[in-house]
């Protein structure tokens, strides 16, 4: 099976990439450990989609996650590059009948599933394993400190025919499953903390109260229109936080594991076509979100250990790319001694920032997010919604950015700049000779 990496934007491998990918090739398990943000989907992804066979209408291989949007992800990134094969993503948070329902018509040759979830579609025999060869298990060591051992035991017990197993993390671990392959497998280890820490620059923002709201939102409008991750410890935080920057003019979005699926998935999809440049959220971001272009990681409420730590400023700097780190720290905080800080240019460590007295306004995004109330289920595609909004509502087609289709509906970026009458223009008309429902969110 062949794949596309243009469809991603990626031209060339890097040497992570390349030496998993000739390793996964060769059949061998596999323990890959590899920094946050260096590519370890697409590590495996490509052997793994090479090896499937879309004339065989089986289930050939199982990816286990320990997050419903990891799921959703690694399946979208699978069908972007191979759309010919049929890949389905399984996760709790909605009906169980209706994955059961999909699956049957869908017969995939990939699922991407949460391990309860998994499990249960296994043992009902929604899903049949009997010719499943390969088991990948991503973020192995979340999998295991959410407590889901007993249930990848049951997953590998139910696959007689598993013949390679690849696990994944971005942290050193001792605690290797035995499930594994009892010790015979390659460990490929990738994880070179200084080259990883030399691209993020670290900064300590002292809030003189110990309610750090205000010199979150005063440090947020200093970074303007770049594209920041907001870590809190607890739920009810996220929700505070979140209310309190909406309130003084900053759209945020959040995300925290108590969220219904569906209000979870609209706000991971406002963040990652940047209709918002705020994204509060619980350590559920930390791992398993591939979010592009983060600019800046903020430690509101401070990472409790250098593991946490490590994962959340995984999502900035990645790939090869520049970011920062901020730690806001009230007047009875101490900064963790685990928190490191790279020299600059002159060799020295530069570690305060003292924000402006006159900090600017907040700023709208570039982009709005717009809602249409069609999807696959509808034979909708990228293209149809592309050619629609330019033919129809005015739209210069590089006005339009990502694109995220749905089984129901759909979720297309739009610069706010070309949007001012949009809705106007498009009412009532039709796309793909369908009546629908367009709207825009600004929540």
């Amino acid at each position: 099976m062949n794949y596309d990496l243009s469809k991603l934007g990626i031209v060339d491998l890097n040497a992570m990439q390349q030496d998993t990918l000739q390793t996964v090739r060769k059949g061998a398990s596999v323990v890959l450990l590899s920094p946050t943000g260096s590519g370890k989907t697409l590590a495996y992804l490509l052997p793994l989609l090479q090896k499937l066979d879309a004339q065989n209408d089986s289930l050939q291989a199982l990816i286990v996650v320990p997050s419903r949007e990891l799921a959703m992800q690694t399946a979208d990134v699978a069908r972007r590059l191979c759309p010919e094969l049929r890949v389905a993503a399984c996760y709790g948070g909605r009906p169980a009948m209706e994955e059961h329902q999909q699956l049957r018509g869908l017969r995939p040759h990939l699922v991407a599933a949460t391990p309860g979830r998994l499990l249960d579609h296994l043992q009902k025999g929604n899903l049949l394993s009997g010719n499943v060869c390969t088991l990948v298990l991503d973020e192995f060591d979340k999998l295991l400190e959410l407590g889901f051992r007993e249930q990848m035991q049951d997953i590998i017990a139910l696959l007689p025919a598993l013949q390679q197993r690849i696990l994944l993390s971005a942290t050193e671990s001792e605690d290797i499953p035995a499930f594994v392959g009892n010790g015979r497998h390659i460990r490929l280890s990738f994880l070179d903390e200084e080259e990883n820490d030399a691209r993020i620059s670290v900064k300590v923002v002292k809030s003189p109260e110990k309610d750090k709201l205000q010199t979150l939102l005063r440090l947020l409008c200093t970074l303007g229109t770049q594209k920041s991750l907001v870590f809190v410890g607890y739920r009810e935080s996220v929700e505070r936080v979140g209310k309190y920057l909406e309130q003084h003019g900053m759209m945020a979005g959040i995300l925290h594991g108590g969220m219904e699926q569906r209000d979870r998935e609209r706000a991971l999809y406002r963040f990652l076509n940047s209709s918002v440049n705020v994204f509060v959220s619980t350590d559920l971001a930390s791992r398993g979100i591939d979010i592009t272009g983060i600019d800046n990681v903020i430690h509101y409420h401070l990472p409790a250990t250098q593991e946490a730590c490590i994962h959340r400023n995984g999502r900035t700097a990645r790939w090869d790319m520049q970011g920062c780190a901020y730690f806001i720290v009230g007047p009875e905080e101490r900064l963790p001694d685990f928190v490191a800080f790279p020299e600059n240019s002159s060799g020295e460590k530069d570690m305060c920032l003292t924000l402006p007295a006159r900090v600017p306004a907040p700023v709208k995004p570039l982009w709005i997010t717009l809602y249409i109330g069609k999807g696959k289920k509808d034979k909708i595609s990228r293209g149809d919604i592309v050619g629609f909004l330019t033919k129809q509502g005015g739209l210069e087609s590089s006005q339009v950015g990502r694109i995220d289709v749905l089984p129901h509906w759909s979720y297309v970026a739009v610069e706010r700049a070309a949007s001012r009458g949009l809705l106007q223009r498009i009412k009532g008309l039709k796309i793909k000779g369908q009546k629908t429902i367009y709207a825009v969110s600004e929540r």
